[in-house]
């Protein structure tokens, strides 16, 4: 077996030789950036592949979300979940929109829409939600609540490309679905996002926010930001798109054989999965529980001795970041669930190219431990 480091992820990357057409067509036009040939093509068959009316591509996801609450002209606070990556509060306080931290299923792991309405003040504008590991949220108990309160809704979607149910995509659900192309995710520009909108006009507005402002060369009608993705990003994107029902079908056989093996271990579950949407297998989240003989800490950091890193998403919690601590909402003892799952989800190494000797030494050290053996 290869004696490299084992990571949660690794980029999946398209032949280097299928790049060189790309690359070439890109010296013929000379058009590196601001809307090009690849970057418009790629638009198109996101917006078909994904079955969503509009979609405009960016630099990376942060940049998307910032744009978006731009776009909503968003403001005050903004109800969110507090299991999560740093950005999509982040983006909140770049608009100067203030989170307000309330707790998650214990399920899904995704923001409870129960308690939604308890948070909401008269200076709410907003629901933001994240698919937490590509599992959908209650999008119809969220937007019963928004339209009960004439609030908005946008997604982080950073997780749920391609999660649809028939031929109806999650990314359909909100006023606006923001997507993250990073390295690490299912399908990656190496960097990227993008925003998918209802109509036309919610596309132009963003492409308008995204590029300055600029309507033509002389007309700037929008303070706008620079978040647009370029041709390089976009050709590996219109390769990668080729390959990624392949990439998701491998990411669910390594999925198959994790739940096999570890189905009788006592002490780890899975994440509760919904069976009436697909999955793209982005991410396996287990959580250790009193039962296994060690701690998530313990198991992580034998990991670590062996090469492996799996990694502990989401920890700490955003409400524990010092910038995030002044918040009334991000007093812990109110978010039990998101604290309790902090402390136990640990999520394991899936890539599409992940050799089945990798698979089974990560089971075998869980096996181990499990029936009290020193792994």
């Amino acid at each position: 077996m290869s004696k490299e480091p084992v990571y949660v992820t690794r980029p999946s990357l398209p032949p280097l030789a299928d790049m060189q057409p790309y690359l070439e067509k890109i010296w013929q036009t000379g058009i590196l950036t601001n809307g090009g040939p690849m970057h418009q093509e790629l638009e198109l068959a996101l917006a078909h592949y994904l079955n969503v009316p509009y979609i405009s591509l960016f630099s990376n996801a942060t940049i998307a979300l910032i744009t978006a609450f731009k776009a909503l002209h968003l403001s005050g606070e903004v109800i969110t979940t507090p299991y999560s990556f740093v950005a999509t509060s982040h983006a909140l306080m770049w608009n100067q929109i203030t989170p307000v931290f309330v707790d998650i299923d214990p399920l899904t792991l995704n923001l409870n829409p129960d308690l939604i309405e308890a948070a909401i003040t008269d200076k709410t504008t907003a629901i933001l939600p994240v698919h937490c590991y590509g599992v959908p949220c209650n999008v119809e108990a969220i937007q019963a609540i928004a339209d009960k309160h004439g609030l908005k809704v946008i997604y982080d979607a950073a997780h749920a490309f391609s999660v649809c149910q028939g031929k109806r995509s999650l990314l359909s659900a909100g006023d606006l679905s923001v997507l993250s192309f990073h390295a690490t995710k299912v399908f990656n520009t190496f960097e990227g996002g993008a925003i998918v909108s209802p109509d036309e006009a919610s596309k132009r507005h963003i492409d308008h926010l995204k590029n300055f402002g600029f309507v033509d060369e002389v007309s700037v009608v929008e303070i706008g930001i620079n978040g647009k993705m370029n041709e390089f990003q976009a050709a590996v994107g219109l390769l990668q798109l080729q390959r990624v029902d392949a990439a998701i079908q491998s990411r669910a056989e390594i999925d198959r054989y994790y739940r096999e093996q570890l189905a009788n271990v006592k002490g780890i579950s899975f994440l509760h999965t919904p069976t009436d949407w697909s999955s793209n297998f982005s991410y396996f989240p287990i959580q250790i529980g009193s039962e296994f003989p060690v701690s998530r800490d313990a198991l992580y950091h034998h990991f670590k001795q062996h090469d492996i890193h799996p990694r502990r998403y989401f920890y700490p919690l955003i409400p524990e970041f010092e910038m995030y601590r002044h918040l009334a909402s991000a007093n812990i003892a109110k978010l039990p669930i998101a604290k309790q799952v902090s402390e136990r989800v640990l999520c394991l190494p899936i890539y599409p190219d992940m050799p089945r000797e990798v698979q089974q030494k990560i089971v075998s050290l869980i096996l181990k431990l499990a029936q009290g053996a020193e792994a």
